[in-house]
Parts: structure tokens; sequence; C-alpha cells
């Protein structure tokens, strides 16, 4: 180093504009859920949103398909359809007890609590998850905002229905 000067360039930051500055924490945020949903199929070999309804069936023991579809802010045929593999698979049993037969009554299995012994959580997502810890204020302007945001690409207001970390569909 000649002159006691550092031979590291000094760079300017870089100039971001706002939207790619929004853009790029998108990013973050997708990449971050995408890691942990991957993460959570690789342990359990179940996508996401199913390992998610497995731990619902877990903490409400007896709990109905429309039950789970409100737990999970989901459609109730969308519940039905992550219920099937799990019922197939042997983590899940459903009962049909008590005064109406025609209700179903949903139990984790042991096999399904050891599936949940291996997942990290948390179980419904990052995601979700963060959002319960954010202050009521913080989540109002979310929501105006990204309301604003789904209006200008024309958002499908019934994919809202559809869980994070589903596995797509074929």
């Amino acid at each position: 180093m000649a002159g006691g000067r550092s031979s590291k360039v000094k760079t300017q930051p870089e100039v971001v504009e706002p939207a790619a500055r929004v853009l790029r924490r998108f990013r973050v945020v997708f990449n971050a859920m995408r890691g942990h949903f991957r993460e959570v199929e690789k342990k359990a070999g179940l996508a996401g949103a199913q390992v998610w309804a497995l731990s619902v069936v877990r903490d409400r023991p007896g709990i109905g398909v429309g039950g789970l579809a409100r737990e999970m802010d989901i459609h109730q045929s969308t519940a039905s359809n992550l219920l099937r593999s799990l019922l197939a698979g042997g983590l899940v049993a459903a009962d049909r007890e008590g005064a109406d037969r025609r209700a179903v009554q949903l139990h984790i299995s042991a096999k399904g609590l050891k599936v949940l012994d291996k997942v990290p959580g948390p179980f419904e997502g990052v995601l979700p998850n963060a959002l319960r810890q954010l202050d009521a204020r913080t989540l109002a302007s979310l929501d105006r905002q990204l309301g604003k945001l789904i209006d200008h690409i024309g958002g499908d207001p019934d994919a809202a229905t559809v869980p994070l970390g589903q596995r797509d569909p074929g």
C-alpha cells in the first residue's frame, strides 16, 4: 500500500429505483417461503400445505373438513383435496361418530405424528407465521397497499383460497 492508502476501490452505493427495491423485497419473501417449503417437503415427503393441514388436525382432534378449511383460510373443496392424500397415506383417520353420522371427525395417526416430528416449523409456513407477529397497524397498511398492487396486476381473487406451499395440481 503506497502512501498508506487502501488498495480497495471505494464505490458509490448502488442507486435502486423504489419499484426495483420493492421487487427485490418480494423476491426475498418468495425465496424464504420457497426455501422453507422445500425443506419441509424434503423432510416430510409432503407439500407444505399438507403438513400444515396435518398439524391442524393434530392440534384440533375431531375437527371436520369445514373446520380445517376455516383454520387454514381455504375453500372447503381445497381442504378436501389436501385431506385425500393424508387419508390415503394413513397420516389421518376419518371417523363418523356422534349424533350426526354424516359429519366426519379427523384425527392424526401415529404415522402422522412421526411425520410432524421430522418437519421444521412453522408448519403453516414462514409467511403466515411472520404476518401474525406484526402489529395491527402494520397489517392494515400492508392490506391496503397489497390491495392496490393486486388491482394493478389484475390478480384473481379466487387465487387467495389456494394455500401457499401446495403442489401445483398435475
